[in-house]
């Protein structure tokens, strides 16, 4: 679990050990060089793109930086003196493109991850401002804090295109489990940190998927699916499939 520390920051106080084989070294080693790659061709390729995102959320909403920035927990490896190694829970900043009007309280979200932790759908159903279709009941429908732009962000998954900015700092990868937010982490279960076992990503196993269509234990068992066959392979295949889940999401919506 996650505690505070005199200064503020964040630590993991249950660290999880693992014997560390070569191969697992070798998969971390070449997962980075692939994220690095991809994640500076992109920026280079998108920078039109990213322009031109910038200036919209500018001109739509003039108010506050068109770049979000929030903090998260993300996972980090530290070997130990006796040569094993331990997955430890620290904060960073994650940046996202801007979806929603600045300065707007997050206690709706926080009421809604809890209800999404604990499973309980009726109260998931009593915060919806939108009706839910049964494919995206797992997700905050009409949240009053979207603005006009951001709703497009969010549907086309473009606000998620600065944090290539985090894969090539080392804070995310392009591929893992969502980085969440540490009051939801703060509500999790001891079963559920074991989904910290891996440095998360952009995209993932869940968003592939059902996204929006999936309950947060089913989403905690793909991220620990994720981990026990994570390869080069894999973090590929799901790259290749994260367009058009995006695109079936969009449609849902």
């Amino acid at each position: 679990m996650l505690d505070h520390t005199k200064d503020g920051t964040w630590v993991q106080t249950t660290g999880t050990s693992l014997a560390w084989s070569e191969t697992k070294s070798l998969y971390f080693t070449a997962k980075r060089v692939m994220d690095l790659v991809i994640a500076v061709s992109s920026l280079i390729a998108l920078l039109p793109l990213l322009a031109i995102l910038y200036i919209a959320i500018k001109l739509d909403d003039p108010q506050g930086s068109p770049i979000y920035k929030q903090e998260r927990v993300t996972s980090k490896r530290a070997k130990q003196a006796d040569g094993t190694h331990i997955w430890q829970e620290v904060p960073f900043t994650i940046y996202k493109f801007r979806s929603m009007h600045s300065n707007c309280s997050s206690s709706i979200h926080q009421q809604f991850m809890k209800a999404y932790i604990e499973g309980d759908e009726a109260t998931m159903a009593a915060l919806q401002q939108e009706k839910a279709k049964e494919e995206s009941k797992f997700k905050l429908n009409g949240d009053p804090r979207i603005t006009r732009m951001g709703k497009f962000l969010r549907k086309t998954s473009l606000d998620e295109l600065p944090q290539l900015w985090n894969v090539m700092k080392g804070d995310m990868s392009m591929v893992g489990p969502r980085p969440p937010i540490p009051y939801e982490v703060e509500m999790y279960r001891p079963h559920h940190h074991q989904r910290f076992q891996t440095v998360p990503g952009i995209t993932g196993y869940w968003q592939v998927k059902g996204r929006s269509s999936i309950g947060f234990e089913e989403m905690v068992n793909l991220d620990l699916e994720y981990i026990e066959k994570q390869s080069i392979r894999m973090d590929w295949e799901i790259l290749l499939m994260t367009l058009p889940a995006v695109l079936l999401d969009r449609e849902a919506s």
